[in-house]
């Protein structure tokens, strides 16, 4: 009888494990194409970068000490990010949670900026519509935005769902798949940074 029990747990663990397994790998798959996304954002901008139409070049919208804190702001949360992720492994679920918070305030604070930055640009008058180079610049800075939006969204319903289940194998893949979401889009950013911003201003 007891050995049936342990096989049965047995069991019902290589079958958690497989799953979370899966799960993972599937995660990969995506953030894979999500990667070909943003080569193919990231090649369009170096083809119309010079396609400026009489109108500003990346020079003339660049805000570079206001953009080298946006970035500080983003790699800082992908330590905390980092340090929610040792917790988990220590089974503190209230350490998980309050890195989980810390990363979703530096994470709005991130949106926020950018925001602001294409406020300041629109009320400039440089517009997506004004020239080949600013739609590619819109569309790339735009699309990182969007996924860091998401990214804090899914902060949020990660926080409620330890708060409500705790640090149950099924949050601790998610928690897993949320974590390797942001660190893609810190690296995504860092591409930005460095080959628009800081290459444009050179």
């Amino acid at each position: 009888m007891i050995n049936k029990f342990i096989s049965n747990d047995r069991e019902q663990f290589e079958e958690t494990h497989d799953s979370s397994n899966n799960t993972i790998l599937g995660f990969w798959i995506y953030l894979m194409s999500d990667c070909i996304l943003f080569a193919t954002l990231f090649s369009v901008y170096f083809v119309l970068k010079d396609k400026i139409a009489l109108g500003p070049s990346i020079k003339d919208i660049v805000n570079l000490p206001f953009i080298l804190l946006e970035t500080f702001i983003l790699l800082f949360s992908s330590l905390t990010c980092s340090q929610a992720m040792y917790s988990m492994k220590k089974d503190k679920k209230y350490q998980v949670n309050f890195w989980l918070i810390l990363t979703l305030i530096l994470g709005i604070l991130f949106i926020i900026m950018e925001y602001s930055e294409f406020l300041h640009l629109y009320m400039l008058g440089f517009k997506p519509n004004c020239s080949a180079f600013l739609s590619s610049f819109f569309v790339l800075i735009a699309t990182h935005g969007i996924h860091v939006a998401t990214g804090t969204l899914w902060l949020l319903l990660m926080i409620f769902h330890i708060i409500l289940n705790g640090l149950t194998t099924i949050n601790q893949t998610r928690l897993h798949c949320l974590s390797l979401f942001w660190h893609f889009l810190d690296i995504i950013w860092i591409g930005v940074f460095t080959l628009v911003y800081l290459m444009g201003t050179l």
